[in-house]
C-alpha cells in the first residue's frame, strides 16, 4: 500500500485498530485513540525539538526521507517504563529508514530526573524534554503516547499500548515510499500557533473556562473587585504518585487541604483547573466527591491553560490581581493560614 493510499484510508485504518481488542490499559488505549482522531491522516507539525544532549531535531527535514516514532512519557509512568524494552528495540531495530524519538511530556519531571532515569535503564536513543508545545501539537493526553507519522510526513497512527496495532503502524511508516508534504500544506492542516506564555505583569487572555458543571469563570474578577487564585491540579496526583512521587503526593495533598480551609473567603475567587493528562470530566467529578472539594473545578483538556501559564508541575497557584493582572505564583507556605495567604494577596496587590 502506498503512503498516499495509507492516508487516504487512515480513518478506516484506525477505525479498524480500535475494534481490535484491547488489553489491561484499556482506558489509557481509547484516550489516547480519542486523541489522535483528529490528527490521522494529516501532515505532521514540522516542529524542532531539542534534545537533553544539545542535539537539535528538524521534524520537517526528516518527513519525506524517515518514518518517525515518537513515544510520550515520563519518568514516574509505570506503563511507560513496563513498555520501555519494546521502545527500545524498536530503536535498536530501526535502521535508516526509521527516526525514533522518546520526548518526556516535562509534567512533573525535570531535566535531574531525566537523565537519572536514562542512566538507571540505560536508554540509548535520543530524548527530548518537551516544555508542552510538542505534547500540544500531538494532542497529549496519556502516557505513553505513541505517535507513528509515515515517510509522507502524515500522521498514521496515535494509540498507548504496546502491541500488535503499534507494530503494524510501524511496519507502514516504514515500508511506505517517501513524498513529504510542503510545509504550507502541514500549516493549512492545523500547525499549532507558537504558544504564548504569560508572567507576572501581564494581563492573562480572556478565557472563561467551563467548569464541569456547566459554569464559565472568567479568569479575572469581570468587576475588578477580588483577586484571583487559579489552583492547577491533577485529580490522581495524590493517589497515583503516592509511592513513585511521594513528596509531590504529599504537596497535592496539602494544597488541597489548604484551599479547602481558605476557600470560604469571599474576598477571593477561586478556581480549580485540572490537567487533562490521564484524566476526564468524570475523574474530576470524582476528585471532588471523595475529598468533599467547594471551589469551582475545570477540566483542561486541550493543554492550553497549562501551557499559557507556563505549569509544568502540580501543584501550582497563580494569582490574578483585581485589576486583571497575573501578580505571581503562591507556594505552599503562602497556603499555610489564612494570615499568611492574605499577607501575600496583600503584598502582591
Amino acid at each position: 500500500m502506498t503512503v498516499r493510499a495509507v492516508a487516504r484510508s487512515a480513518p478506516f485504518l484506525a477505525l479498524a485498530w480500535m475494534m481490535l481488542p484491547i488489553a489491561a490499559n484499556a482506558g489509557g488505549q481509547e484516550m489516547a485513540l480519542q486523541a489522535g482522531q483528529d490528527l490521522i491522516g494529516k501532515p505532521a507539525p514540522p516542529l524542532v525539538l531539542k534534545t537533553i544532549d544539545g542535539a537539535t531535531i528538524d521534524l520537517g527535514r526528516v518527513y519525506g526521507k524517515q518514518a518517525v516514532y515518537l513515544k510520550f512519557w515520563a519518568t514516574w509512568c509505570v506503563p511507560c517504563r513496563e513498555q520501555m524494552p519494546h521502545f527500545e528495540r524498536s530503536y535498536e531495530a530501526a535502521g535508516p529508514d526509521l527516526a525514533v524519538i522518546a520526548i518526556d511530556t516535562g509534567f512533573n519531571d525535570s531535566l535531574e530526573e531525566v537523565l537519572q532515569y536514562r542512566e538507571r535503564l540505560q536508554i540509548k536513543m535520543p530524548i527530548v524534554l518537551d516544555d508542552g508545545a510538542a505534547g500540544a501539537a500531538f494532542n497529549l493526553r496519556v502516557t505513553p503516547q505513541h505517535v507513528v507519522i509515515g515517510r509522507d510526513g502524515r500522521i498514521l497512527y496515535v494509540g498507548h499500548l504496546a502491541d500488535a496495532r503499534l507494530d503494524a503502524a510501524l511496519l507502514a511508516a516504514r515500508t511506505s515510499p517517501a513524498d513529504a508534504p510542503s510545509l504550507a500544506g502541514a500549516a493549512s492542516h492545523g500547525l499549532p500557533p507558537v504558544l504564548i506564555r504569560y508572567h507576572a505583569g501581564d494581563v492573562p487572555p480572556p478565557w472563561s473556562p467551563k467548569t464541569i458543571d456547566g459554569a464559565t469563570v472568567p479568569l479575572a474578577d469581570p468587576d475588578a473587585r477580588r483577586p484571583t487564585l487559579l489552583i492547577f491540579l491533577s485529580p490522581w496526583c495524590e493517589s497515583y504518585l503516592a509511592t513513585t512521587r511521594p513528596t509531590l503526593s504529599q504537596n497535592c495533598r496539602l494544597m488541597r487541604e489548604r484551599v479547602d480551609a481558605l476557600s470560604a473567603d469571599a474576598h477571593v475567587r477561586w478556581l480549580g483547573i485540572a490537567s487533562g493528562l490521564w484524566a476526564t470530566e468524570a475523574d474530576l467529578a470524582d476528585y471532588r466527591k471523595e475529598h468533599g472539594v467547594h471551589i469551582p473545578l475545570a477540566l483542561d483538556g486541550s493543554g492550553k491553560l497549562f501551557s499559557a501559564f507556563d505549569v509544568m508541575q502540580v501543584p501550582t497557584a497563580l494569582l490574578i490581581g483585581p485589576e486583571g493582572r497575573l501578580a505571581r505564583r503562591i507556594d505552599l507556605e503562602e497556603f499555610a493560614t489564612p494570615a499568611t495567604l492574605h499577607a501575600a494577596l496583600d503584598a502582591a496587590r
